[in-house]
């Protein structure tokens, strides 16, 4: 394998600005190194298809690659399957430089998973060409997969607080429970509302009442478990799920939850949280029905609002069993 500092790739660098060259002969190897780096590449050269192989291992490896058919170790073809086979979430866009210029090898080659081939000799105008076409089918790939994330975040996520929405915690929750049945450990379950929001709304508007739910939703996710799970249930109304959470802790954390809202002004108003707590005991006690659950928290919330609010009330055992 080759080794150039100056061809290093640069860790800053994007991996749809960096090339991967895979080509036996070095006086034609660097020239294709040249041409790169004067449109602004970054290059890493190999001379054999065993080292490209490798190469294309890496966490950072390029994207775009150029393979010479005829290599020592593995040549272009039998590189190009084992590219497609691996099945990476990431596209590698394969250019096949060849002698043979029959019809059937041609169709071997793109059949084989090159997405383009050169036919040598090739002037650098067509090679510049060829590679400014795969640049931009990666970048169209880039857009389409970032597309593709901004989409199931928000099918997943409230558009308003960014916290899970209801479908999604009320998925995240039946599993947990799932998962608590199976190891048996404890599961924390917080059901939160905003006292008496109807009247922020009515008296501030509703562009007030939006920042409200904000800043409550930006600290009810800093006071928990980078683990732990918090959505928009409804409204004013939030799920906290804590994994892993027994009942003497879960106590500790519905109160930080109830505080970190309550001792802090949001503006100039003074917002409050009542709290509905219910645990999933370690080794199986208590239900393992998520209605029966949420059934429990939402009466132990009630229970709060019904004793003056801004408080934290634990649903009974007998409470949670019979929901």
């Amino acid at each position: 394998m080759t080794s150039d500092p100056k061809l290093s790739l640069d860790a800053k660098t994007s991996a749809l600005d960096t090339v991967l060259i895979a080509e036996d002969d070095p006086i034609f190897r660097r020239i294709l190194q040249s041409w790169l780096q004067s449109w602004n590449y970054r290059v890493s050269a190999v001379d054999n298809g065993l080292d490209a192989w490798n190469a294309l291992q890496k966490e950072d490896a390029p994207q775009m690659v150029i393979l010479d058919w005829m290599m020592p170790g593995m040549d272009g073809i039998e590189l190009c399957h084992r590219i497609r086979r691996r099945g990476q979430s990431s596209y590698r866009y394969v250019l096949l430089l060849t002698a043979k210029d029959d019809k059937q090898d041609v169709v071997a080659g793109l059949e084989a998973g090159a997405d383009d081939y050169l036919t040598k000799p090739f002037d650098v105008d067509e090679l510049r060409a060829r590679v400014r076409a795969g640049k931009r089918i990666l970048e169209l790939q880039e857009a389409l997969i970032r597309a593709h994330g901004a989409l199931e975040f928000e099918a997943a996520h409230d558009r308003l607080t960014a916290l899970w929405n209801r479908g999604a915690i009320e998925d995240l929750l039946q599993r947990e429970v799932q998962r608590s049945l199976r190891t048996e450990e404890p599961l924390g379950i917080v059901m939160a509302d905003i006292d008496y929001f109807k009247r922020i709304n009515d008296t501030q508007g509703h562009l007030v009442g939006d920042a409200v739910l904000q800043e409550v939703a930006r600290r009810l996710a800093a006071a928990v478990r980078s683990y732990d799970f918090v959505g928009r249930y409804g409204g004013e109304e939030f799920l906290i799920v804590l994994p892993e959470c027994d009942a003497p802790d879960l106590a500790v954390i519905a109160e930080r939850l109830r505080c970190c809202t309550a001792d802090r002004p949001i503006g100039q108003i003074c917002v409050t949280l009542s709290l509905g707590i219910v645990s999933v005991k370690q080794g199986g006690q208590g239900p393992r029905d998520c209605e029966v659950l949420l059934r429990a928290a939402d009466a132990a919330l009630y229970t709060a609002k019904a004793e003056g609010r801004n408080r934290v009330s634990v649903a009974p055992a007998a409470q949670a069993a019979g929901a």
